[in-house]
């Protein structure tokens, strides 16, 4: 108990540290990075070893359970797939107007780009075809980590990797903005959700984890702990039925620091010299399809009609506050950007579990 206590206590200074810092989702980065020092360190919360291998002495190894009790993981998915689903704001994705089609197909080619991306990073020996799909994908970076261990992938080289990617395209976006589109980005803040949409919250939330993770199971959905309840928040979303619902920020956060501790409490120094290994081959990979994305943003430039600057924005691989504070700046249609960017997080989650698995078992064969 009091290594849990140390790991919290860590986790919840470094979520601070990291949010004055205007870290996207800073308690999952905070909850891998103490967790991953602690389990190196060999002071984490260690996992349970059955009875009976204990009384034999054998070690704990990969494949036995993390520590994270599986309810607790199933609820941390819920509540992100949930918090996933409520982005889906009719109001908000009405911004693209008549450009749906254009930014659907842009958000399609991102994933391929993604998935093509991931297939090479696959080729490394040290990484698994699956977990090299879902490594590069670009978007709903706390999805992915949360779902990598349900589908079969390595979650720790996912998180590292899909971090990277999300520092580099937040650094990157304010330097594009001045250097290339001579605009300047300020802070932007995030209104919070009020008492009543939270209570509302918590009401979708439990219809959508009592409903979505056994339906999602029944259809063999893959990582239905997170999709199941985001497909049913989704589906009350657009049609009305949430209302005003928000998840709550705490909620939200435990959820974050769940998700990272699992994560982070599978790292050892030979892990960590792996992962070492394989960044260059993914730094070099996330470039490529950051310059992708942005020939993209070309593409449906000249296809919407919109600016340059705001498709540039629009089709950014990630670092969505990053994206909303350089359009606010700017006086850009953030309107158009934000509801491409959900747009896009959404087909990530939805579509690249299956197009990973896909792609990796290509590779197989």
């Amino acid at each position: 108990m009091r290594r849990w206590i140390v790991l919290a206590l860590l986790t919840a200074i470094a979520t601070y540290l990291l949010e004055l810092l205007e870290v996207d989702a800073a308690a999952l980065f905070a909850g891998l990075v103490v967790a991953g020092t602690l389990a190196i360190a060999g002071v984490a919360p260690r996992r349970r070893t059955p009875p009976r291998a204990a009384a034999e002495g054998d070690p704990a190894d990969d494949s036995a359970p993390p520590a994270i009790p599986r309810p607790a993981m199933l609820a941390a998915q819920g509540v992100l797939g949930v918090y996933i689903g409520t982005m889906a704001d009719p109001e908000t994705l009405s911004g693209l107007g008549s450009s749906w089609l254009p930014v659907l197909a842009i958000g399609l080619g991102t994933l391929a780009l993604s998935v093509i991306g991931g297939a090479l990073l696959g080729l490394h020996r040290l990484v698994d075809p699956l977990t090299g799909s879902l490594a590069l994908v670009a978007g709903g970076a706390s999805g992915l980590v949360a779902l990598t261990r349900e589908l079969g992938g390595d979650e720790r080289m996912v998180a590292v990797i899909q971090y990277l990617r999300v520092a580099l395209v937040t650094i990157t976006i304010p330097l594009v903005a001045s250097v290339v589109f001579d605009a300047h980005s300020s802070g932007a803040s995030v209104a919070s959700p009020s008492g009543g949409d939270q209570a509302w919250g918590l009401l979708l939330l439990a219809v959508a984890l009592g409903i979505g993770i056994p339906v999602g199971r029944l259809v063999h959905l893959p990582a239905a702990g997170l999709l199941g309840p985001m497909a049913v928040a989704t589906i009350a979303e657009l049609t009305g039925l949430a209302g005003d619902a928000a998840v709550s920020t705490i909620l939200l956060t435990v959820a974050y620091a769940v998700i990272g501790w699992q994560a982070g409490l599978g790292f050892t120094m030979d892990r960590l010299r792996a992962i070492g290994r394989v960044l260059p081959a993914a730094l070099v990979l996330i470039l490529a399809i950051g310059v992708g994305c942005a020939l993209l943003g070309v593409v449906l430039s000249a296809w919407t009609g919109e600016s340059m600057f705001d498709c540039y924005l629009a089709t950014t691989p990630g670092g969505i506050y990053a994206v909303l504070a350089a359009a606010t700046a700017a006086g850009s249609n953030v309107a158009f950007v934000v509801a491409a960017q959900i747009l896009r997080v959404l087909l990530m989650l939805f579509v690249a579990p299956f197009a990973a698995r896909a792609a990796a078992r290509r590779l197989v064969r």
